[in-house]
């Protein structure tokens, strides 16, 4: 299913969360004459942390391209994937700042120097944006929770992965096959595990050798029972209440602060009220903020999940500013 959904070839059995889903696919495309990556400032900072923690035990020379007007300059992406030794390169769809990445030109560029490229990618979004696939990516990895988890404090959930046939030996962790047993019955079993640290040890490129299992298992009950036309509508939803909400702030004084085209997620400036107030005034009536960026900026989310009456509430006590 996370194969439909991004049109890619083969999946693994999920592993811990999507940061680590986006260091270990970085992790996978090197090789002896390429020992260089490229991610984009535009991804989530948490991501960032874990890929160079990653990059930092591997040996890895990692890079950071710019962004411009909150999506990644491919200007400056061009200019540094000119250099040698460039294994791959990583971007975020939707971005951090909640902005469609232009995807499909950065896999020209990436193309053209012969690098892996590799999407991290929201599942949900995936129904109404292009696949990886027809962005031309070598991978594609993500977060698992959109997919039916609660938000439990924070986990645990889950990250997929996914890639083109050919990466197939060198994707972490557990790849599922299909056969028959004793009797002729369908089964499935564990098919590939090249990587693993209880085979190749010291000499393992991964160390990924489990994988949250009852996550993945809730999210494919959900996607089954969802189905391409439920997700589909999921998605619909996120996208017009997160544009609903957008002009609902712009009416009390906060103001989106980049013009690209979003999903859900986006970014608001207010300059007469900070962003450590905003978060204060709506907890106190048991109402969790967007994130704060800074003094002046949040980031703000809906889903599928948020109703018109509870955007209503939000801008009516930022209309009052009552405690």
């Amino acid at each position: 299913m996370i194969c439909e959904l991004t049109g890619m070839d083969i999946s693994n059995a999920s592993v811990y969360d999507r940061a680590s889903a986006a260091a270990e696919a970085i992790a996978m495309c090197r090789d002896r004459k390429r020992n260089k990556a490229v991610i984009s400032a535009a991804v989530n900072p948490e991501v960032l942390k874990t890929v160079k923690t990653y990059c930092h035990g591997n040996g890895i020379e990692l890079i950071t391209a710019d962004c411009k007007e909150g999506v990644t300059d491919t200007e400056a992406l061009k200019n540094i994937l000119s250099e040698d030794g460039i294994a791959c390169c990583y971007i975020q769809q939707p971005n951090f700042f909640g902005l469609i990445e232009p995807a499909e030109k950065i896999g020209e560029i990436v193309k053209e120097t012969k690098a892996k490229y590799i999407m991290g990618v929201n599942p949900i979004s995936l129904e109404l944006l292009k696949t990886p696939s027809e962005c031309g990516a070598d991978a594609a990895v993500g977060e698992g929770q959109p997919l039916g988890l609660p938000m439990s404090f924070g986990g645990p959930y889950l990250g997929f992965m996914t890639a083109r046939s050919d990466m197939m030996r060198k994707l972490p962790g557990r790849i599922v096959g299909e056969t028959t047993d004793s009797r002729g019955n369908k089964a499935y079993v564990l098919t590939l595990q090249a990587r693993e640290q209880h085979i190749k040890r010291e000499k393992a490129s991964s160390n990924i050798c489990s994988n949250e299992a009852l996550c993945a298992l809730t999210a494919a009950v959900y996607m089954a029972a969802m189905g391409k036309r439920g997700i589909k509508k999921a998605a619909g939803l996120s996208l017009s209440k997160a544009h609903y909400m957008a002009e609902r702030l712009e009416e009390v004084g906060f103001r989106l602060k980049y013009k690209g085209e979003f999903f859900n997620e986006f970014v608001t400036v207010n300059d007469k009220i900070s962003s450590e107030s905003v978060t204060k005034l709506l907890g106190s009536h048991g109402i969790l903020s967007g994130l704060e960026l800074d003094k002046d900026s949040i980031l703000w989310c809906c889903t599928e999940m948020n109703t018109k009456e509870e955007i209503g509430s939000v801008v009516e006590i930022l209309k009052r500013g009552e405690m």
